[in-house]
């Protein structure tokens, strides 16, 4: 155990160091995730993510199943939008479950049935209206079908607790 600590410690002190600027220089806090947009990159902002995201030393992690755009009683509108604004309610009931707040979701993954270009604007429109300022990292994947028919997307969510 001696060893571990020793290890951590090192990998701690590298993290803060100028080897990792944009993490020094955003310094960590005990109770808030950082996001950390290299200006290198384009700014993911606009497009309703961030990329990347650090948890706090000493959280524990929730990891949230795919939510998908049915009503409480498991019906599915046919309408695209109307099942990504029930998706985020459905994830944001889950986050009222688990006692935490959106500014503590770190990553989602969605799902998007036949995706293409004229979607973007219904994710980005959701994903801000839900998290503001606080972005998680977040990754799209375009895929024919989703587990039963009528869904047309999904979100899965990994949550930082204190």
């Amino acid at each position: 155990m001696p060893r571990l600590t020793t290890i951590l410690s090192i990998l701690g002190s590298l993290i803060m160091s100028p080897a990792f600027p944009a993490l020094a220089e955003a310094g960590e806090t005990a109770d808030k995730l950082t996001i950390v947009n290299p200006e290198k990159l384009h700014d993911p902002s606009v497009h309703g993510y961030s990329t990347s995201v650090v948890a706090p030393a000493g959280t524990r992690v929730a990891y949230i199943s795919g939510q998908g755009g049915a009503d409480a009683s498991g019906a599915f509108s046919p309408d695209f939008a109307d099942q990504v604004e029930q998706a985020y309610a459905n994830l944001k009931t889950v986050l009222d479950a688990l006692g935490a707040r959106p500014d503590q979701v770190a990553k989602l993954t969605v799902f998007v049935v036949d995706h293409d270009p004229s979607k973007l604007g219904v994710l980005t429109r959701n994903v801000t209206a839900m998290f503001g300022d606080a972005l998680p990292a977040q990754t799209l994947v375009p895929v024919p079908k989703l587990a039963i028919d009528p869904m047309l997307f999904e979100v899965e969510a990994v949550v930082v607790l204190p």
